[in-house]
């Protein structure tokens, strides 16, 4: 049974992190929120994420565990309150991202009592290397989103970036490709972008 100072202690380590992790409600993407008021952050991203994998889990590949994945969605981000978000169509910027969030994972999740701390680890790493159907699921879901977002507000961030239809379909293509319903909405969708404007033809 654990010592009431070790649970303290315990109980200690498990707020700091709760007040760590706020830090993330200032980490802004370049999605913009659907009323086009402004950019959502990386909490509210991980929220829609979330949510997302209740409404959406019948399209799951059979027997994906939700509640791991789900979980995978909630911590994925959570790196980028040290290493910053990163833009998915900067390749510039995406040169270094693996040792960047590496680096701040080990920091962050440390932060936690070592058993809780490990769990997280893990399930950040399965998400990284999208090995098990709940990891191609979670992906699906953090691709889906933004995406979603740009055709529900005009295309404003791949107008801003000036991003084309190859751009989009060879990024999105990996995380997408097998979930058929998924990927026919994208393609119908990217080609209804190009006619309106929102995305560079090729």
């Amino acid at each position: 049974m654990m010592s009431n100072k070790i649970q303290i202690e315990r109980f200690e380590k498990q707020l700091e992190f709760i007040r760590e992790i706020d830090k993330v409600k200032s980490i802004f993407r370049q999605t913009p929120i659907i009323n086009k008021s402004r950019k959502e952050n990386d909490a509210e991203h991980s929220w829609h994420l979330a949510t997302m994998m209740i409404i959406l889990s019948e399209y799951a590949p059979e027997k994906t565990d939700i509640f791991r994945a789900t979980k995978m969605v909630l911590i994925h981000d959570l790196v980028e309150i040290d290493a910053g978000d990163t833009y998915l169509f900067d390749a510039e910027a995406n040169v270094g991202k693996e040792t960047r969030e590496q680096e701040a994972a080990n920091r962050i999740f440390s932060i936690l009592p070592e058993d809780i701390g490990c769990e997280i680890m893990e399930l950040w790493h399965e998400f990284e290397q999208c090995s098990t159907n709940e990891a191609r699921f979670a992906i699906l879901m953090d691709r889906f989103q933004p995406f979603l977002h740009n055709i529900s507000t005009d295309g404003i961030s791949w107008l801003e970036h000036g991003i084309s239809k190859s751009q989009v379909l060879s990024r999105m293509k990996s995380a997408v490709k097998n979930f058929p319903l998924f990927w026919d909405f994208l393609e119908s969708n990217v080609n209804a972008a190009v006619e309106k404007g929102w995305l560079k033809p090729d």
